[in-house]
């Protein structure tokens, strides 16, 4: 089954989330350890999406360059 796409916002606020929930200090290490490995999951899947819109970005500007 395929996932479902999250926008970026969202995964920053379940970022947001999992850090919270990690710095209250409250959780048995299991748990706490899930929940860092999704985060880590979570950022990774971030810097590609910032990684490619700045790709993106940057090709437009230069073809806006290119035409004026």
């Amino acid at each position: 089954m395929p996932r479902k796409s999250v926008s970026f916002e969202d995964k920053i606020q379940k970022l947001e989330k999992i850090v919270t929930q990690l710095n209250s200090g409250d959780l048995p290490l299991e748990k706490g350890v899930k929940l860092f490995k999704e985060g880590m999951e979570l950022v990774k899947e971030c810097n590609l999406q910032l990684a490619k819109a700045k790709s993106e970005i940057k090709i437009y500007l230069e073809k806006d360059e290119e035409s004026n």
